[in-house]
């Protein structure tokens, strides 16, 4: 295996410390991503150097410049505060010719976008949840078309920021709060889509244009009597209620026919959103068996021991190997692209 030079591009917020003697749980559970794949990486004999960026491109260049890497490993999940601008620092590292792992700035751009992609999903014959995108300083109107209950959410933010068991709305007033709520507290305009009762999925998949789907995961938790399954944010992020609750990410048992046609969509989908690299699909499924598409996660967390990496190693790909796929998916498309 050559040796690569490979510049890991991330928030200046999530850069590493030398040591992690004296850090709280939460705060290497915050960095956990980063420590795994710089510490992969390395594992793997690669020349790593680490590079924090916030809201300028100088320090960026320079590295290229003077680095020279064979490949930039992309973690960058925001630039300027603003979630959808990491877009633009990957079109920045295409303009200058550098291979980087993870997606396009194209497929970015259609999958931050919910309302987006579901329309793209649904001209593919994907069933989505129908919807409604309530832009900021305008007035909250239902469409006739849109039924209660609904889940409100920001139209571009990850993570299950922003979501809470609050977010289920049954009528139009708490649909007005709720996208209050979006509007002035995550500072993005919001969607209302209707809410599916059911089973989440999670799909992984990994390529360019040779694709492999992962084997899904899904949510589960425990939950009181009639407590409708929601990842809210708490159930993403906060460790005290993932141990309380029982949140776990576990194999899903679907049937063969069910688990083809989920495989089959995702990939749908993921070429529809001109989405390379990887990615995680999110799906809900409803107790009659249909699928409805929720929403595409490009550059999903690649943390050791998360769910995408628990896919990866579920179809005879360990963790090491998995950097080491990204990696190649990223100099192929580079060596592509100079073509």
């Amino acid at each position: 295996m050559k040796k690569l030079r490979v510049l890991v591009l991330m928030h200046r917020d999530f850069v590493p410390p030398e040591t992690l003697r004296g850090l709280s749980e939460a705060a290497v559970d915050r960095l956990k991503t980063e420590i795994d794949v710089t510490e992969a990486l390395r594992l793997l004999g690669h020349e790593v150097r680490e590079l924090g960026v916030h809201d300028e491109l100088r320090p960026l260049r320079t590295a290229l410049e003077e680095f020279r890497p064979d490949v930039v490993f992309n973690l960058l999940e925001e630039f300027q505060d603003q979630v959808v601008f990491d877009q633009h620092v990957v079109a920045f590292l295409e303009l200058m010719r550098a291979p980087y792992t993870g997606c396009n700035p194209r497929g970015l751009t259609l999958a931050r976008d919910k309302a987006l992609s579901k329309l793209v999903a649904a001209h593919h014959r994907v069933r989505v949840p129908r919807f409604e995108v309530f832009r900021e300083g305008r007035a909250v109107r239902r469409p006739a078309r849109l039924r209660f209950p609904l889940i409100v959410k920001s139209l571009v933010a990850e993570s299950s920021v922003g979501i809470s068991k609050a977010s289920l709305v049954r009528d139009d007033a708490a649909l007005a709060e709720r996208v209050r709520f979006v509007h002035e507290w995550v500072h993005t305009d919001a969607i209302a889509e209707e809410f599916i009762p059911g089973r989440e999925l999670y799909v992984g998949v990994i390529g360019n244009e040779r694709l492999s789907v992962l084997p899904p995961r899904e949510l589960v938790m425990q939950r009181a009597p009639g407590e409708e399954l929601i990842a809210t944010e708490r159930v993403k992020h906060s460790l005290a209620y993932q141990a309380a609750r029982g949140v776990a990410l576990v194999p899903a048992d679907l049937a063969p026919d069910l688990s083809g046609r989920l495989a089959r969509a995702s990939r749908r989908v993921y070429s529809a959103l001109h989405l390379d690299g990887y990615a995680r699909l999110d799906w809900r499924l409803r107790d009659d068996g249909e699928l409805y598409f929720l929403e595409a996660n490009p550059n999903p967390e690649v943390a050791r021991f998360e769910e995408f990496a628990s896919a990866a190693e579920a179809a005879s790909l360990g963790y090491e190997a998995l950097i080491q796929r990204l990696l190649q998916l990223g100099l192929a498309r580079g060596r592509r692209e100079q073509t």
